[in-house]
């Protein structure tokens, strides 16, 4: 089993990170496996989409109607709405497994492994890269 820890600034505002390059260049010249992606934050997760052509946008759009910043949580410490952070990992689970094919991510042509992180309060992460072999 090999594994990394990527360390990732997300800053003052939600965000979809993307994670593919950093996961292509972990997996390149290693033989088939599994690669199994891992947020180990509370508030966090990590999805496949297509970036770049206003899906992230649109993610964050529809998490912010979902899970608005107001005072509706129970989960009170933080920023206002910072429950809704808590409550992320139940529809955006904090891991993902994608096939790696010849030391290639065996993504469609237009996925991308993304970070989705809406805590403000939180603005660094780890995320750990480990790859099984097949």
């Amino acid at each position: 089993m090999n594994t990394t820890v990527l360390n990732i600034r997300t800053g003052d505002r939600p965000v979809v990170h993307d994670l593919t390059r950093a996961c292509a260049e972990f997996v390149q010249d290693k033989s088939d496996g599994l690669l199994h992606v891992f947020v180990p934050h509370a508030t966090a997760g990590l999805a496949i989409l297509e970036t770049g052509a206003g899906s992230d946008d649109d993610l964050l759009r529809r998490l912010d109607d979902l899970l608005p910043t107001d005072e509706r949580w129970r989960h009170r410490h933080g920023t206002p709405g910072h429950g809704r952070d808590h409550v992320l990992p139940a529809l955006i689970p904090p891991y993902a497994s994608v096939p790696v094919l010849g030391g290639r991510l065996a993504l469609g042509t237009w996925q991308s492994i993304c970070l989705v992180d809406l805590n403000v309060d939180n603005p660094e992460r780890e995320v750990r890269l480990t790859l099984l072999p097949g």
